[in-house]
This record gives C-alpha cells, structure tokens and sequence, in this order.
C-alpha cells in the first residue's frame, strides 16, 4: 500500500486528505506540527469562516490575487466558486452571499466548515499525527523520506506540503534545499499603524466607503474603513496592503497616505455642494447637520481639525476654513509608521515560484510525488475569500493527481 504524506493540517491539508477517497492503494496521514486542526478557518472571519466569494468570472476572479494571476486561470477553472459551493452542499452545508460578494456558511459559524472538511477527512481513512513536526525531506529512490526529529522517520510514496505561507524565508528551507526556487515571504493584508495620531481617538468608527491611496505609488484601493486604537484596518487598508506588500516592505513600512472620506465626490462637486449648502442651510450650525452621512465623532472631529469650524454657520463659513475642510474630505493625509498583523489570518506574499508547479496536478516540476497546495504556493489575494477558494482548488487538484 502506498503512503501519502499531507504536511500541514490547514484548510489546504485538510481538504487534500477531504479529497482522497478511501482506497486500498493508498494511506493517506496528515503531520501536524501543533496538536490542532483547521486552526486559521476556525479563527477567519471573526469565527464565521468566509469561504469563498461570489464572483463566478474566472478572468474578473484571478485579478483579485496580487500574485499568481495567471497561474491562477488553470486551477480555478477546474475548481472555482462554484465548485466550491456544490462541494460543500454535497456534504449538507449551504452558503449564503453577502452584499459585497462574501459566502459565509448559513449557521454563520466556521465550525460547520471545519467539522465538513474534517469529517470528509476521517471518513476517507484518513490519520493524523499531532505534534509532528517536519525537520528534513528527502528523496530515497522513489520514495520520500520525512525526518520527525525525536518522533522518527517515515517513508512515503508521495508528499504534499501545505505548511501555509511563513513571515522568513527559514520557513522554507527545507524546500529550498530541494532546489525550489523560493520567492522572497513578507507580509500581505496587514493593517496601518499611526501611533498616538489623534485620529486612534475616534478607535470603533467605521466608515462604509473610503479611497485610501499611498502617497508616491498609484496603489489606491476603495471600500469600507475601521479606525483601531493602533491605526487604520478594514478591508480597503487590507486590499492596499496586499497589492503594495512588496512595495511598502521595501519602505520598512513607513509611508504615507491619503484618504478620500467621500469617494462619490471630487473637488469640482464638493464646491457645488458645499455652495448648495450655504444657500439651503445658510442659518443651521455646521456642526449641527452632517450633510454627507458620514459617522457623527469623525465629522465633528474634521470640524475642530479645521480650526473651529464647528462653531459657525454654514452661511458664515470662511473660504478658508471651507479649503480646510475640503482637504480634510478629499486628501486627508496620515504618516504609517509599522503594521499589524492578526496571526490568525496572517497572510505571505512570495513562496514556491509558481514555475515550477504544475497547475494541471500541483506536482513539482522538479520531483516526482512532490505536491504543493494553499499558501506554501507564491499565490496571495485579497480580502473577500479568494485566499480559501485558492486553498480549495489546489489541494483538489493535488488529490486528483494523487488518486489518479
């Protein structure tokens, strides 16, 4: 009986050994260096596990992932969101999409993703082995061999690492001895630190569109923004973050940026309402209204930003404090100095070059029964459930092959 070797018990780990049916050709044993599993889909989306996203065009889908794009269009026309979703039908698990394309398990709880993965797992005959933490790989003929350290070594007919990204390049050592070409891991999807910027003031206001652009780059992305204690998150930080991960590492993360409060308007439109406002509202307070729906403490606090503004009316507002504000709306301007990273959904830019893995079986190119799934891969994407769909279709691929 052959013996395959799963090194990692993630979401790709898992859902590989999810796709190896039972067999009498093969074992299949996943090696978990801790002694839990599934750990980042339990933690991902504050506990409800966002497991894909709905966005069915391959071609507008691949362009949500800053690395591996192309490589991309062969794995997830073969598994894609779609079918994703029949996969975990299939198993009595249905999703449900949010308005901004997020598919979340109905029960809104990544138990019940991780209990179907789990489950598939263990009813294929699948083992685990906790506490196994892989020390060196090697090739012995045509097989692998898989030192433990003080738990032993094993010897498999097929490998497949799905160990997940790593923040230094050590973490891929082991695969670099093998010859692979390992591209350079720094952090993506990350937040912006501003320590002690009065804006940390207003730490739990959300704003539900914002256009955060780095200063000196044309990375610029739009969506909803959370102000922290430490800084800025949510996801148009996070996207910003992903697509300039390389970028704003090579800048040791200290930057600056820019931030359009209100997106639907320029300067020219934001003149005309702001004359539309003197005219109609010409007797009420500034302070009094806040004519662009934004959350009440950030208006106020733009307000006393401009030097008192909050005190006159909208007929007597000065030009200058007028300019002021307008700047404040349109091109608000933050030094970032440092990120945050929750561990949980901590994601890498770089790892396995993509050249030599074949999308068609997720082999490596350069060693037959060598298997690559998830974020191990030089593939990252955004917010939004791109990073799982990934996970989905290459650990489905790597057992295809496999099972062939």
């Amino acid at each position: 009986m052959k013996q395959i070797a799963i090194i990692g018990a993630g979401a790709a780990g898992c859902f590989a050994a999810a796709n190896l049916p039972a067999s009498d050709a093969y074992q299949v044993t996943i090696y978990e260096k801790s002694g839990k599993a599934l750990q980042k889909v339990r933690a991902s989306g504050g506990g409800r596990c966002n497991v894909t996203h709905h966005l069915f065009d391959i071609n507008a889908l691949v362009e949500k992932y800053p690395r591996g794009s192309r490589w991309l269009k062969k794995t997830l026309y073969r598994f894609g969101p779609q079918q994703t979703i029949a996969w975990f039908r299939e198993r009595g698990v249905a999703l449900k999409t949010e308005a901004d394309g997020r598919m979340f398990p109905t029960t809104d709880s990544s138990e019940t993703i991780a209990a179907a993965i789990w489950d598939a797992a263990l009813q294929n005959g699948t083992k685990i082995q906790f506490h196994h933490r892989l020390e060196s790989l090697q090739k012995d003929g045509e097989k692998w061999v898989l030192d433990f350290g003080a738990k032993g070594a094993v010897r498999a007919d097929a490998v497949v690492i799905t160990t997940g990204g790593s923040p230094q390049a050590l973490g891929f050592e082991m695969l670099r001895k093998l010859g692979h070409r390992i591209e350079s891991p720094v952090p993506s999807l990350f937040t912006f630190n501003m320590a002690a910027n009065p804006i940390t003031s207003l730490m739990g206001v959300a704003v539900p569109e914002a256009r955060v652009r780095i200063s000196g780059t044309k990375l610029e992305e739009r969506g909803p923004l959370l102000i922290t204690h430490w800084g800025m998150s949510g996801p148009a930080i996070l996207r910003a973050s992903a697509w300039g991960a390389r970028e704003l590492a090579k800048r040791n993360y200290q930057f600056g940026i820019l931030i359009n409060w209100l997106p639907e308007y320029d300067e020219e439109t934001l003149k005309t309402a702001f004359a539309s406002l003197r005219q109609q509202q010409g007797k009420q307070p500034v302070s009094g209204k806040n004519p662009f729906q934004l959350p009440k403490r950030l208006w106020q606090h733009f307000l006393e930003s401009c030097g008192g503004a909050e005190t006159v009316l909208w007929g007597n507002l000065p030009a200058a404090q007028q300019r002021k504000l307008l700047e404040k709306l349109l091109r608000d301007a933050y030094p970032v100095s440092g990120k945050t990273t929750f561990k949980e959904e901590f994601v890498t830019c770089g790892g396995i070059a993509l050249q030599e893995v074949s999308p068609e079986t997720l082999e490596s190119r350069l060693h037959s029964g060598l298997y690559f799934a998830g974020e191990v891969l030089d593939v990252d994407g955004i917010t939004g459930g791109f990073n799982f769909q990934h996970a989905w279709a290459s650990a489905w691929i790597a057992a295809q092959a496999i099972a062939g």
